[in-house]
C-alpha cells in the first residue's frame, strides 16, 4: 500500500487520518495494516521503537469496534505510563469522529480512585499497564468478560521489566478473546514463549531494524572521586562474577596500565589497543571469544573488530569525549535478542556528561552506589553455590576417584565439608573486603538527618533476583502496586533473595502497608525497616551477623513527589527533593 487513502478503513478513521495529514505508511503500517483490515488474525509484528507501531494496531482495532456495544472489546499492554498516556492520546485522535467511542488509559504512579470511575464509564478500549490492570480487576472496577481483542505493546520491554506473570494471569482471565497482536523490538525466548502460549498460528511481521539504542541495556552509573576509579572498577568486577565483558578506556596507556593491574591481582583480563600487533591482538580475542577471559580492557578503536553476542556487561571506565560513542561502546552488550548492562565510573562533575548522554539515547540512566564489602561477599557466595548445585561431574570420575575421597573425608561430616570448602572459595574475597572503605562520592551526608519524618528510611523487602527483580523491575513493581512515584524511590539493592530501597520517612509506613497485602509467585511480600550503619548502611556484614547491607541502586529523578490516595493513605504529600 502506498497511501493510507488506500487502505480500507471505516470512513471515520480515513476522514481522522485526512485531518492529522498522514499520507504514506510506514513499512511496519504498510506490512500489517492492510492484514489485520481485512482478516484480524494473531500477528506478530517485530519493529523498532518510533516505527509507527500505535498506528499499525490502533487503526485496525478501532475499525473492528462496536461503539454501540458499552463493555470492553480491546485492550492495550504497555509496560509504562508514559507510553500508555501516548497510546491512549493517539488513539482518541484516531477515533476522533467516531461518536460514542471512549479509550480509557489506567496506569500507576497516579491515585487509582479516578481511573476507577473512568473504568466505569464502560469504555470500548483499555489502554493499560499489568500492574494497574491487576489491581482494577481484582477491585471488580473493570471487567474483562467479553474482551475480543489484546495488543502486547513493546512486548519484549514488558517480560525484561518483569511483567511475565501478570500478562500470563491476564491472558488467561480473558476467555472470550478472539486475537492477540504482539508488537516487539525483538523476538526473544521470552517473548516467543508467550506467544506459543497464548497465540494461534500467528503470521510474523518484520521490518529493518532502525538503527536505534538497544532497549535491552541497562544503564547504569556510579559517582565516585576520581581517584577511586580503579577501585571502583575492581568492586564492580567483583560484585560481577560471572561476567564476561568490555572495559573501555579512553587511551591505549589507560587500557595497558589498567589490565596489568588487574592481571597482577589474578583477573583474567587482557589489553586490546591499537599498539599491540596483530598476531598478539589476534590472540587475545581468540582467548575472548574462547571465554578464556572474563574481560578484556579495550580502546574504542581497537574495539571496532570485536563481534560477540554474549557479551553480559560493557564497563565505561572513563566515558567518551563524544557522546555518539557511548552508543557504539553500550551497542556491545544486549545482541541477539538478550538484555545486558552498561555501567560508567564517573565522577561528580561528569554527572552533566550523563544527562547529555541520556538525552542522546532518549533512555534514562540509573544512579547506583558502588557495592559495599558485605554485598560482594554475599554476591561471590551466591554464585559459587549455583555454580556447585549445576555442576555435571563426569560419570569416570566418581569411579576412578570415589574411594580417595571418602577416605579422605570419612572423619569430617557433611556441614564441616561444606564450610571448608566454601571458607576455600572465598576467603581471598573475605580478606580483601574486611575492612573495605566506601567508595561512593559524597556518600557520608546522605540520609543523615534526625527524626522519621525528616529523614530517609531504608526498607528491607523479601524479593530479589530468584524472583525475577532488578532495580528497575522492582521499582516499577512498587510503583504500580502502591501509587509511589518513582522519584521518591532512591538507593535500589537487589540481592540474590532480598532488596533494599530508600524513600521519604513518611512515605515508609504507607508503603509497607500497601505492599504487605500483595503476593509474588504465590510467596507474600513482606517489608521491614532495614537495620541502619554508619555511612548508611543497610546494617550487618559478612563477618558474622546476618544483615541487610546498603548498595547499588537506582536514582529516579523527578521535582515534585506526590503519593496515591488508596484507602488507609490520608492526604497527598509532595516532596522536593533538590
Amino acid at each position: 500500500m502506498n497511501s493510507f487513502s488506500s487502505f480500507p478503513m471505516r470512513e471515520e478513521l480515513t476522514r481522522a487520518i485526512s485531518d492529522l495529514g498522514f499520507e504514506t505508511p510506514t513499512p511496519i503500517q504498510s506490512k500489517v495494516i492492510p492484514t489485520l483490515l481485512s482478516e484480524p488474525i494473531d500477528i506478530i509484528g517485530l519493529a523498532q521503537t518510533g516505527t509507527g507501531k500505535t498506528a499499525a494496531f490502533g487503526l485496525p482495532l478501532l475499525h473492528h469496534v462496536d461503539v454501540s456495544a458499552k463493555y470492553v472489546q480491546c485492550l492495550v499492554l504497555s509496560p509504562t505510563r508514559e507510553l500508555c498516556m501516548q497510546i491512549q492520546e493517539e488513539m482518541s485522535k484516531y477515533g476522533s469522529h467516531m461518536r460514542g467511542l471512549r479509550v480509557t488509559a489506567v496506569y500507576g504512579g497516579v491515585p487509582i480512585g479516578g481511573q476507577i470511575r473512568e473504568a466505569k464509564m464502560n469504555p470500548q478500549v483499555i489502554v493499560a499497564t499489568p500492574g494497574r490492570l491487576i489491581d482494577l480487576l481484582e477491585r471488580k472496577a473493570l471487567s474483562l468478560d467479553q474482551l475480543q481483542y489484546v495488543v502486547l505493546d513493546e512486548a519484549d520491554e514488558m517480560l525484561n521489566m518483569g511483567f511475565r506473570e501478570d500478562i500470563e494471569l491476564i491472558l488467561k482471565n480473558t476467555p472470550q478473546r478472539e486475537h492477540t497482536w504482539l508488537f516487539s523490538a525483538t523476538m526473544s525466548n521470552e517473548v516467543r514463549g508467550i506467544a506459543k502460549r497464548f497465540m494461534k498460528d500467528w503470521k510474523e511481521f518484520s521490518v529493518a531494524q532502525a538503527n536505534t539504542t538497544n532497549e535491552n541495556i541497562d544503564h547504569q552509573y556510579f559517582v565516585t572521586n576520581h581517584h577511586n576509579r580503579f577501585e571502583t572498577l575492581r568492586r564492580l568486577l567483583d560484585f560481577a562474577p560471572g561476567i564476561y565483558g568490555i572495559i573501555f578506556t579512553r587511551t591505549k596507556q589507560d587500557a595497558q596500565e589498567v589490565s596489568e593491574k588487574l592481571m597482577k591481582m589474578g583477573y583474567h583480563v587482557s589489553a586490546l589497543h591499537g599498539d599491540m600487533d596483530q598476531k598478539m591482538r589476534s590472540k587475545v580475542m581468540e582467548r575472548f571469544k574462547n571465554k578464556q577471559l572474563q574481560a578484556i580492557v579495550a580502546t574504542d578503536v581497537a574495539a571496532r573488530g570485536i563481534d560477540v553476542n554474549d557479551i553480559t556487561h560493557v564497563i565505561n571506565y572513563e566515558l567518551p569525549d563524544d557522546p555518539e560513542v557511548y552508543t557504539h561502546r553500550s551497542g556491545r552488550t544486549a545482541r541477539a535478542g538478550k538484555s545486558g548492562i552498561c555501567m560508567s565510573i564517573v565522577s561528580p562533575k561528569q554527572i552533566s556528561n550523563i544527562r547529555q548522554i541520556e538525552r542522546l539515547v532518549k533512555q534514562k540512566f540509573h544512579k547506583s552506589d558502588i557495592p559495599d564489602g558485605a554485598e560482594v561477599v554475599r554476591k561471590r557466595l551466591f554464585f559459587y553455590l549455583e555454580q556447585i548445585a549445576n555442576a555435571a561431574p563426569q560419570a569416570d570420575f566418581a569411579k576412578l576417584y570415589r574411594d580417595t575421597i571418602h577416605e579422605q573425608f570419612a572423619e569430617m561430616d557433611k556441614d564441616e565439608l561444606i564450610r571448608k570448602l566454601i571458607w576455600l572459595q572465598l576467603k581471598d574475597t573475605i580478606d580483601a573486603y574486611q575492612d573495605s572503605e566506601d567508595l561512593n562520592a559524597g556518600f557520608e551526608s546522605r540520609d543523615r538527618n534526625s527524626g522519621r519524618s525528616g529523614r530517609n528510611v531504608r526498607l528491607f523487602i523479601n524479593l530479589g533476583e530468584k524472583d525475577g527483580f532488578n532495580a528497575g523491575k522492582l521499582v516499577q513493581f512498587i510503583t504500580e502496586s502502591t501509587d509511589v512515584e518513582s522519584s521518591v524511590i532512591d538507593r535500589v539493592t537487589v540481592r540474590e533473595m532480598s532488596s533494599f530501597f530508600n524513600v521519604p520517612g513518611d512515605a515508609a509506613e504507607y508503603i509497607m502497608e500497601h505492599l504487605s497485602t500483595k503476593k509474588v509467585k504465590g510467596r507474600k511480600v513482606r517489608l521491614e525497616e532495614a537495620e541502619q550503619r554508619p555511612y548508611g548502611g543497610g546494617g550487618g556484614d559478612f563477618r558474622g551477623k546476618p544483615g541487610r547491607p546498603s548498595g547499588g541502586g537506582s536514582r529516579f529523578s523527578g521535582d515534585v513527589k506526590s503519593y496515591g490516595n488508596r484507602e488507609g493513605f490520608k492526604g497527598k504529600k509532595k516532596y522536593d527533593r533538590n
